[in-house]
């Protein structure tokens, strides 16, 4: 069963890699009228939004892009930082939303961010505690609930990430409707679809935590009876 969900959700996140790609190919081919490149697009919404101590840089990668709050840079790939297409627009639009968050003390980034420490001390034991565990099961089920409980942090923190994600989306797509940075609906719908399929990415991650905590939920309910 671990492995049937293993391949299930390893299928899934490929295929919505694989659609996030396509789309971001896309729509980095529909230039936006006004001509601005994805650092306009970001400074020009950081300084709209009150932001002037986060500066904008570029990375090397492709959708490598991400905002970093402990140094306050809005990092973007080469595409989306020199680009000056739909794509591009909404990925660095999305990232300053992330920024506005940073900034406005959003409750889930907040709230994320507090858990980084003690999540990435977690992800860095808690696949061998699980096995342990699982090995143990019968004569030491202590340890796989040990396990159990380090894994469901880093499930909480993929579904606390989902608001997050989603908000800055929302951020983004309504300043660059209300600047009119996209300027038709065509390009609204194209930029929401694209950050839409981003989105998912981190939906199959946090269903796939689930999943997997499930799983050894299952193993330790069963094996203890």
């Amino acid at each position: 069963m671990f492995y049937l969900i293993l391949f299930f959700f390893l299928g899934l996140g490929m295929l919505v890699q694989w659609r996030l790609k396509s789309k971001i190919t896309e729509y980095s081919k529909m230039p936006l009228r006004n001509g601005m490149t994805g650092r306009d697009v970001a400074e020009k919404m950081l300084n709209d939004n009150g932001i002037y101590d986060v500066k904008v840089i570029s990375v090397p990668g492709f959708l490598s892009d991400h905002y970093n709050p402990l140094n306050k840079t809005v990092n973007l790939s080469p595409d989306i930082y020199n680009g000056n297409s739909v794509a591009a627009a909404a990925i660095a639009a999305h990232e300053c939303g992330h920024a506005i968050q940073h900034a406005t003390a959003y409750s889930w980034l907040t709230l994320r961010s507090k858990m980084v420490p003690v999540v990435q001390f977690s992800s860095s034991i808690v696949q061998w505690v699980l096995l342990g565990g699982v090995l143990l099961v019968n004569s030491f089920p202590q340890l796989l609930l040990g396990g159990i409980l380090l894994f469901a942090l880093t499930t909480l923190f993929s579904f606390i990430t989902l608001p997050v994600e989603f908000d800055a989306s929302n951020r983004a797509l309504a300043w660059l409707d209300k600047t009119g940075t996209l300027s038709s609906s065509v390009d609204h719908e194209k930029a929401k679809d694209g950050l839409w399929w981003a989105a998912m990415t981190y939906v199959v991650a946090a269903l796939a935590s689930l999943a997997t905590l499930l799983y050894y939920i299952m193993i330790f309910m069963g094996r203890r009876n």
